[in-house]
Parts: C-alpha cells; structure tokens; sequence
C-alpha cells in the first residue's frame, strides 16, 4: 500500500468530507427557508386584534338578536294572556247587552204601576220591583253594574247627553234627569246612561 492510498490516523476521507459539508449546508439552507416561510406565513398583532374585534362584533350582534328574539317571545305571551283574560273576563258582554231591554222594561212598568192606587196593581208591582231586584243583583254577581248618575257631573265616557235644559238650581254640566240607565261589565261599557244635562239658565 502506498503512502498516498493509506489514510492517516484521525484523518477521514476528502469524499466524505465533502459530502457532509455539503449535508450541513443543505440543512442549514432548508432551515432557514422554513423559518423564513413560518415568519410570512404568521399573522400580525394588528390582524389578530382586527380579528377579536370582528368576532366580538359578531358575538355581541347575536346577543341582540337572541335578547329581541326573547322579548319578541314575551311579548305574544303578554298579549295572548290579555286576550284569554278578557275573553274569560267579558264573556258575558253581549249577553249582557241583550238582556238589558228586558231591565228597561221591568223598570218601566214600575213606573207606571206608580200611578195606580188599587191592590191588585200593588201586588202586581211588588212582584215586578223583587223580579228587576233579582235580574239586577244577578247581573251584578257577574260583574254587570248599573249606572245612574242622577245629580252627578256628566261624564262624557259613560253618559249620552240628550238635551240640555237651563237649571239654575243645578250646577252646570250636571246630570238632571236619568232617561236611561246605562251598564258597565268589569269597567267596560256596555251601554252609555241617556241623560239630560243641565246648563246655566240664559
């Protein structure tokens, strides 16, 4: 074996040597383009903020429309329990209001009954008043209330004005005769009283 084929001790061949070196470049090389690209490719502070806002934004636009969407809910619930209640509360409404001729003719035939003096007529007249008693208080169980305003202030809400006549021993705008008695059911009006009204004498 000569000198130059031998390979001294410690000492590796040029072949590997180069091809090492040029390994370690390699690597080196793809090291750092990936560093570079892992660099572009990772967003900014400013975008990751914009990002949170937007999300945020988003976030906050459901919020909205979940808390409408539940008062919207709460809302029809409101309303269709109104409307249950006041269907149960005035049922009674246009009974009522039919019912109420028959009043007008029992009170009616009061009146005239006052004007005859014979015992028949009396007791006729008795067991009409405890009849127009009964019909009354039974419509009041109900919630039917009777209005008669004799003497009171007129009241445009639950009175209908026929005429007005000069009194001077009334205050004006005040009720001075009823002609018609008027009804409510549970606050509402059912038919107004037909009155006169008094004015300040000319």
């Amino acid at each position: 074996m000569s000198n130059d084929e031998a390979t001294r001790p410690g000492e590796e061949p040029a072949e590997v040597t180069s091809e090492a070196t040029e390994a370690t470049e390699a690597a080196a090389e793809s090291s750092g383009t990936e560093s570079e690209a892992a660099e572009a490719e990772a967003p900014s502070v400013d975008s990751l903020l914009a990002e949170v806002a937007s999300l945020q934004d988003k976030v906050k636009a459901q919020q909205d429309s979940v808390l409408r969407a539940q008062a919207e809910m709460q809302n029809v619930r409101r309303r269709a329990e109104r409307d249950v209640e006041n269907a149960h509360k005035f049922a009674l409404e246009k009974f009522s209001a039919d019912l109420l001729p028959v009043i007008d003719s029992l009170e009616r035939a009061l009146d005239a009954a006052d004007n005859l003096e014979s015992e028949a007529v009396k007791g006729m007249r008795d067991g009409v008043e405890l009849t127009l008693k009964m019909f009354v208080d039974t419509l009041g169980k109900h919630g039917v209330e009777q209005i008669n305003p004799m003497g009171e202030p007129f009241n445009p809400e639950f009175h209908q004005a026929m005429t007005m006549v000069p009194n001077p021993e009334m205050e004006p705008n005040s009720v001075m005769d009823v002609m018609q008695k008027g009804y409510v059911l549970r606050g509402r009006l059912v038919r107004p009283a037909m009155v006169v009204v008094s004015k300040a004498a000319e």
